[in-house]
């Protein structure tokens, strides 16, 4: 009996929410309409405050009230977390509402939604690019913020998951014996990110595969292909003196300093 007044009561709450909001859906009178609104976001009621924050849009343009409005509009789709349109609100409102002691707020949370979009490094990695441009003109714009530090964190926690989707695109490109998209990876990303965990062993791979590229190249190519092969060696020997890939590298460098001798030879008879 207990558990039938219960729910007897719960399902006359939800009819009275119900009627309560078909009331300021239906309302035409702005004030009240916006402060219901407010009322449902602060209660978490995020989606129910949605379209009333998009009618009021329309009502309060050039008004006062139109800065609460398009505030809360975008915070309201960063709640239920459509991080594409909550982006875009919270960047519109920067600019619409450049002055506003919240532009701060929302250039942040702007630059939040690329950082949540960004997916898992085996996956596309342009929300994760966006996401390091958005949180870095956060910072230009807003040196001095209480929020630098999280920035700062964020776009280290990005550049890592960057640093691992080339890692492992490389390493995919030399174990299919694609060598010279894997040389071509391995070199950007060497310069991109010159103090990635993963140095050694890209510098290693790039020896290995700028050597084998050479191996397979055209006689027209080999030259400058085993001289890339030297280059990269004695890059990576300086760096690594006591690389446990050392004894490899040294082979396909001794290989290539022989190719070149070779080739010297048969230009040169």
């Amino acid at each position: 009996m207990k558990r039938i007044l219960l729910a007897f009561s719960v399902l006359a709450l939800v009819l009275s929410s119900c009627g309560e909001y078909n009331k300021v859906l239906k309302s035409t009178d702005v004030d009240y309409k916006l402060e219901k609104a407010i009322e449902y976001f602060d209660d978490g009621r995020c989606y129910q405050s949605i379209p009333i924050f998009e009618e009021l849009i329309g009502l309060t343009r050039g008004t006062q009230k139109a800065e609460d409005v398009y505030y809360y509009h975008a915070r309201a789709h960063y709640c239920v977390e459509d991080y594409y349109l909550a982006n875009y609100y919270l960047s519109n409102f920067t600019k619409t509402f450049s002055y506003s002691e919240r532009a701060e707020e929302c250039q942040f949370l702007a630059a939040m939604c690329s950082y949540n979009l960004s997916p898992e490094f085996s996956l596309d990695q342009t929300d994760t690019k966006l996401a390091i441009n958005e949180m870095q003109l956060f910072l230009d714009k807003y040196p001095g913020s209480t929020l630098r530090d999280s920035c700062t964190t964020m776009i280290d926690q990005l550049n890592a998951k960057l640093e691992r989707k080339n890692f492992e695109v490389a390493k995919l490109y030399v174990k299919t014996e694609n060598f010279k998209s894997a040389v071509l990876v391995l070199d950007y990303a060497l310069r991109d990110y010159p103090n990635t965990k993963y140095r050694e062993e890209m510098m290693y791979m790039l020896v290995k595969s700028s050597y084998l590229l050479a191996a397979q190249s055209i006689e027209e190519k080999k030259m400058d292909r085993f001289a890339d092969c030297v280059n990269h060696y004695l890059n990576f020997v300086a760096y690594f003196p006591e690389s446990g890939y050392l004894r490899e590298a040294e082979n396909y460098f001794d290989d290539s300093q022989k190719e070149i001798e070779r080739l010297k030879k048969v230009s040169n008879p």
